[in-house]
């Protein structure tokens, strides 16, 4: 068995091309306003400048429009929770990207909080969170949702199939199993301190790495024809699944890098133009 490459680059490209098409429209409709995504950018961590530049360039490459704001590190939560509300009322504005993570002092999660439903276009709210749990209108986290159309895209049904999801963050592990759950899957959510981990992995059809160690899951621990979605990215192109031995077992593999990268900033963008045309289509 060869395992089936799920091109997280490939699929991203399409979308762009259709995502390109819809601004254009919006565009010509409204009278040349296009869909705006405002980034914020809290320090200067050298990591995090480059996220921030990647859905810029994206931005770019569908024809909308980014504006990039960037704090000091010794901001206080109080003057970003306003410059976070400024966005929120401003109109030309359809989407709100916090990038994670910020200064320690600073308190993130009531940083993400206030960020407008209508805006979250990254699923970073709690008020999200909730409302995509409950089967409600709401836009999902990025990655996740990256992942969850990457899987569509190749026809990868998830109705019945036991999914491991390895990882339990707010915006990636906790969201991915909701996900599944809502696509019929039976889901068993571990981490790190999950005893006798690789017993769970053994019976996983599908396998989700999100716990943020590189190589942290065996490949010895997955059986034959699981499909493997690594959503780690570490220092030397690893993931957090050791990929290697695989590619002759797996149904199919997200390769790493190329594959769930690809598809967040993807997912960041598609949703903002979601945002972009609710909001640009109510003047027309």
């Amino acid at each position: 068995m060869t395992a089936l490459i799920l091109d997280g680059k490939h699929v991203a490209k399409l979308t762009e091309t259709s995502l390109a098409e819809r601004v254009m429209v919006l565009r010509e409709r409204s009278g040349g306003r296009t869909p705006v995504l405002a980034t914020i950018l809290v320090g200067e961590d050298p990591a995090s400048a480059t996220y921030v530049k990647m859905k810029g360039n994206a931005c770019r490459r569908v024809g909308m429009e980014s504006l990039a704001i960037e704090l000091p590190a010794t901001i206080k939560t109080n003057d970003l929770l306003r410059q976070i509300e400024e966005l929120n009322n401003n109109p030309d504005v359809h989407g709100i990207l916090l990038q994670h993570p910020v200064p320690a002092h600073i308190d993130e999660r009531a940083a993400f909080d206030m960020i407008s439903l209508d805006k979250d276009v990254d699923g970073v709210t709690c008020l999200g969170f909730g409302r995509m749990s409950m089967g409600e209108s709401a836009y999902g986290c990025a990655t996740p949702q990256g992942i969850m159309r990457l899987l569509a895209h190749y026809e990868i049904d998830l109705t019945g199939k036991h999914a491991v999801v390895v990882g339990r963050s707010p915006i990636l592990g906790k969201p991915m199993a909701m996900m599944m759950l809502q696509a019929n899957a039976t889901v068993t959510i571990c981490h790190s301190r999950t005893q006798d981990l690789k017993s769970h992995i053994a019976h996983a059809d599908v396998i989700v790495g999100a716990v943020g160690r590189p190589e942290f899951i065996k490949a010895e621990w997955i059986k034959d024809g699981a499909v493997v979605v690594d959503a780690g990215y570490h220092p030397g192109g690893i993931g957090d699944i050791e990929l290697g031995p695989l590619h002759e077992r797996a149904q199919a593999i997200t390769p790493v890098p190329g594959g769930v990268g690809p598809m967040t900033i993807n997912t960041l963008i598609q949703q903002t133009v979601e945002s972009g045309e609710k909001a640009l289509g109510q003047t027309l």
